[in-house]
């Protein structure tokens, strides 16, 4: 089992450290009081080439758009990963904690990777503490998700938080 990722969004350098420890060319960064906007390529993936993504620190959640390749499609409209993400004034912080949503707008929200985190936890990689955080987000999201007809930006528009995406 891998240890939780972690990512670096540096605003002035306009650049993405992924877990790996890749920095990658932002496009596009964009503060305002509730997330971070990143839009950037994504050069050598064979599933999409570019992405677009919003961290929500208050919601715990990162939520993604993917643009993928022709033959490489998915039936999602929206992929949220449950994790902490920091706020700072010229660098935020990303850590995943294991748990996905893929989220088929109008029509459901799919929980994913549930076993990574039980054995991420049991390994010591993610306290329990951390854990539980986790499962709270996800159950809390689901609930919010189906209580707005899985719409995102019904929900999220009942927080104060508008979501804006660019085409690729």
């Amino acid at each position: 089992m891998h240890p939780p990722k972690r990512e670096r969004f540096d605003l002035a350098a306009r650049t993405n450290t992924d877990p790996k420890g890749v920095v990658r060319d932002v496009d596009v960064y964009t503060v305002e009081p509730w997330g971070l906007y990143m839009a950037r390529p994504t050069p050598g993936r064979a599933q999409f080439h570019y992405l677009e993504s919003w961290l929500l620190p208050a919601l715990d959640l990162r939520v993604t758009v993917f643009h993928f390749n022709p033959g490489h499609e998915r039936d999602q409209d929206f992929y949220l990963d449950v994790g902490v993400y920091t706020a700072g004034p010229q660098v935020w912080h990303g850590e995943d904690h294991y748990l996905d949503l893929v989220l088929r707008t109008g029509r459901q929200v799919v929980l994913t990777d549930v076993d990574e985190l039980l054995v991420a936890v049991r390994e010591g990689l993610l306290g329990p503490a951390e854990g539980d955080r986790a499962i709270r987000t996800a159950v809390a999201t689901v609930e919010a998700l189906t209580r707005h007809g899985y719409h995102l930006d019904r929900w999220l528009s009942t927080l104060g938080i508008t979501l804006t995406w660019r085409a690729a």
